[in-house]
């Protein structure tokens, strides 16, 4: 299955990114996947060809990369919990430069290129994303609700920036939605109050506490892990994909 080497022209210069897609001389439904915090990496590259082996298009962005290219920082193969807080440290000046407003404009750029791939179809796309990446994910479709049919977020902070900002955040969006919890990151309350916010909003949506599981436990080469939850994962996301994206 392909694995191709990306530049994605942006407002800011240029983003480096990687696509995987079924080598089948066909179009696809196109997918914008948002990485961690920990960005690009091989775990990234594996679940993006897992998605592809179900028939999408997907595009994954260094959205940090304003910085450099990917990997922006040196990582380990394993990310343990004695080196998470050396990395973090690193990161979050990254993270916290990544303001909402090139969030929009990173999120222009990168679906106008995904749209416009010759292996992409011509119907709607989704975007999923994990961590920080499920709040850009978020952002991205409330952004472009003609575009993007469903998004998807992981052990993302969602809802963290208050009320306030999550009505404004949901008041656009139009995509069906499925956000996938973990047990450390919120509590029942917590969710029930997200989830009300989204009745009232009138989004289409799934969101669930995934049992067992701490923050990152989609990412196999983290000491967050969490097998069981990954698979639940791509049991909610793939029927999501399924469902929602025309066939080209």
């Amino acid at each position: 299955m392909p694995l191709k080497t990306l530049q994605i022209p942006t407002a800011d210069g240029s983003a480096d990114a990687f696509a995987a897609f079924p080598d089948q001389g066909e179009r696809h439904p196109g997918v914008l996947m948002y990485a961690d915090g920990f960005g690009i990496r091989p775990v990234l590259r594996e679940m993006a060809l897992e998605l592809a082996g179900h028939g999408y298009y997907v595009l994954v962005p260094n959205v940090f990369y304003r910085h450099g290219p990917a990997p922006v920082i040196d990582l380990p193969e394993h990310i343990g919990e004695e080196v998470r807080p050396a990395i973090f440290a690193r990161l979050m000046p990254l993270i916290e430069a990544h303001t909402t407003e090139r969030v929009l404009s990173d999120a222009d750029a990168y679906l106008t290129f995904l749209t416009a791939q010759p292996e992409v179809g011509t119907g709607p796309v989704a975007v999923t994303g994990y961590c920080v990446g499920g709040l850009l994910a978020m952002t991205t479709a409330a952004a472009h609700p003609r575009e993007v049919a469903a998004v998807a977020g992981f052990h993302g902070p969602v809802g963290a920036g208050g009320p306030e900002s999550l009505r404004l955040l949901l008041s656009e969006l139009t995509a069906e939605v499925h956000l996938g919890h973990a047990e450390s990151d919120l509590t029942p309350e917590a969710l029930d109050e997200l989830n009300r916010a989204l009745d009232a909003a009138g989004v289409e949506h799934t969101s669930e506490i995934y049992p067992g599981t701490a923050h990152g436990f989609t990412m196999s080469d983290t000491d967050a892990f969490n097998a069981s939850g990954l698979q639940r994962h791509w049991d909610r996301l793939l029927p999501l994909l399924a469902r929602t994206l025309a066939p080209s």
